[in-house]
This record gives C-alpha cells, structure tokens and sequence, in this order.
C-alpha cells in the first residue's frame, strides 16, 4: 500500500511540475495564436479572391459581381479573424490579471536565452539545441528558415508528377494512316497501361509557361488479332494464323521501360506573395507537352484461351520474344487541362523484325502534382 501510496504522489508531483506556467511563455503562445489566425484567414480570403479573379477572367461573372463578392469574403474573414482575436485577448487580460495576483510566476532570460527556436522543455527544465556548422559555427534556426524560405521553397523550379495513362492500340503499316482501316487488330480491345514519375523543370529562372518534363514509366500494351488469329513464330519473322479452335482470348502482351521527355507550355496564371514576388502554379490551366522517349522490353508473352472439343477449358501462355525490337523509340504530345489530357505516342521503330509494323497508342492521361 506504502508503493502505491508513494507512486500515485511522484505521479502527481511530476504531473504539477509540468504543468507550471510561466507569464513570458503564456504570452508568447497567446501572440503565436493571434498570429496563427491572421495568417490562416488571411490566406484563405487570397485563395477566394484569386477564385473570384479567375472566374471574372473567364466571364463567369461581370466586374460588379466580382466586387461585391470580394468585398463580402474580406467583411467574412475580417469579422472570422475579429472573434477569434478576441478570445485570445480575453486570455491574455486574464493572464495579466493572474501576473498581478501573483498567481503566475516570471522567468529571467536573456535576449538568447528568450528565443524558443531550437529550445524543448521538459517540466521545469528548458533545454536548448545548439549545432554546428561545417565551419564550426553555431547555426542560427530563424536565420536558417527564413534562407530556406527565400532560396528553397520560392525560388523551387522543379516540381515532381505522378503519371498514369490508359487508352487503346493499334499498328500502322509502312507509316499509313489508312492501314487502320485493315488492321489485323482490335482497335478498342487492344488496350495500354502507363505508370511512371516525371520531373518537371522550368526553363527560366523566374516564373514561366515552358518547362522540361522527364522521367520513367512503366507500359503493359496488348494487342489482340482479329478473325480468331494469334502469333505464331516462323524462324526470324512473326505471322499471324487462323487458329484451328475458337479462341476465346487472343492477346499479345509486351511490357516496356521508357524514358520520356517532353517541353511543356503550361498557360495556368501564376500566383505572387505578399511582397510581390512571382510564383509557379502549374497544371491549373491549359497544358501542351511534345516530346520523344526512348526505351527497351521487359518482356512479352502470348495469352489463348478456348475450349477443346469435350467442352474443356484450355489456357495458353506463351513466353518467347517473338520477334519483336527489344529497343523502342518514338514520338509523344498530349494536351490537357489541369491533370487530365488527350495522349497520343506513336513508335518510330518496327513492333516485329523485318516488318514495317509500327505501334500506335491514343488515350488519356493524368499528371499529378
């Protein structure tokens, strides 16, 4: 009983030590509150307002219309930002009141020691982070953010995309356009699938509209004959043959690694700090990327299904190169609003060897930042 007793009051003692207040601190996190409000709501009326100036541009609305809502979102966030600083200031006039009464204490610091940057507390005690750097001096933490702000996040002209891209294939024969009306192959069956990461990189030291895209994906591209035909190897060329059942499933799947790059016009308008320095906003508007890629097979296999003749389901997967370039090359654009966009990309070299069959893909894709 003498532990438990003795426990439940180190408890308590350590509980009460790390709930003592200090006036300088309580003010501080008053101040950093107002702060934190002001900011916020500050920041969600220039959101507002940059809505509102985009609609005007696009004649959503007149210029009568845009102002009243401008005036209307300020009077809101004003009287948001009003109460809430209120509140606050109820706080601090309690807390002098408690200053007074002697309710709470004081702390002497000096100008070094006031600064709560690079500092944690731990009940009563504050302990403070000091580090070095590689010339051996003392690094300085506000100093630190606000380089970080000035030359990192401003002054950022890559940013990185996730890529996905889905859409149908097909061949051109000895470059036609009019071979697609012949094609041995499905055109809305035969369907692709792109994943991959691109960087993208402004093209000027301040904000701009021309950027340099690139990066890695990932294609699964399949293509299934028509008129119950599939691939069959002949030496060093590749047929297509009439099976002798009827295929439920004939697809020729091929899985390659490329390296895009594009030049991308992104038109979306871009945005200004308060102290009228100009930054990026990108994929918000009308985007157009041409480009190239390069790349190499993973590999490729042959999928057949039917059933024989005693109603039995037979599955065939076969594994071989057929033929096929195992490097790619090619041309690509897309043009798109915000993340969506139209995609086309087209090979340059043969699908299969000693053949002038080239693929061709069309679809849509997403970039997201």
């Amino acid at each position: 009983m003498k532990k438990i007793l003795l426990i439940l009051v180190l408890f308590c003692t350590t509980i009460a030590f790390s709930q003592e207040k200090n006036f300088e601190d309580e003010v501080l996190k008053i101040s950093k509150r107002i702060e934190l409000i002001t900011k916020t709501e500050k920041a969600s009326l220039k959101e507002k307002i940059e809505k509102i100036n985009r609609q005007l541009e696009v004649k959503e609305i007149t210029s009568e219309e845009a102002q009243k809502l401008k005036k209307e979102a300020a009077e809101f966030h004003a009287k948001i930002i009003a109460d809430k600083v209120a509140v606050e200031e109820g706080k601090l006039q309690l807390l002098v009141q408690d200053k007074a009464n002697g309710k709470i204490k004081s702390k002497k610091l000096t100008d070094d020691e006031f600064s709560d940057e690079g500092t944690f507390s731990i009940g009563r005690k504050t302990f403070r982070v000091r580090v070095r750097d590689n010339k051996n001096h003392y690094v300085n933490w506000k100093n630190r953010e606000a380089r970080w702000k000035r030359r990192g996040k401003r002054n950022r002209n890559t940013t990185t995309q996730f890529v996905f891209a889905m859409g149908v294939n097909n061949v051109l024969v000895d470059n036609q356009s009019s071979s697609l009306e012949n094609s041995n192959y499905k055109f809305w069956k035969s369907h692709f699938y792109e994943v991959g990461w691109t960087w993208k990189t402004r093209m000027d030291k301040e904000a701009s509209k021309l950027y340099f895209k690139y990066g890695v994906s990932f294609l699964w591209n399949n293509l299934r004959p028509e008129n119950n035909m599939y691939h069959v190897v002949n030496g060093d060329n590749t047929d297509l043959v009439v099976h002798s059942e009827k295929l439920d499933e004939n697809r020729l799947r091929h899985v390659q690694m490329n390296f895009p790059v594009h030049f991308e016009w992104d038109f979306s308008r871009n945005g200004e700090y308060s102290d009228g320095t100009k930054r990026d906003r990108t994929n918000q508007s009308v985007r157009l990327g041409i480009g190239a890629f390069a790349g190499f097979k993973l590999g490729t296999r042959q999928y057949i299904e039917y059933s024989d003749i005693n109603g039995v389901k037979v599955e065939e997967l076969q594994k071989d190169n057929f033929n096929m370039n195992v490097f790619n090359y090619g041309l690509s654009a897309y043009v798109a609003y915000q993340n969506t966009g139209f995609y086309v990309k087209y090979d340059m070299n043969s699908l299969f060897k000693n053949t002038e069959v080239k693929n061709i893909s069309l679809g849509v894709r997403f970039d997201f930042n």
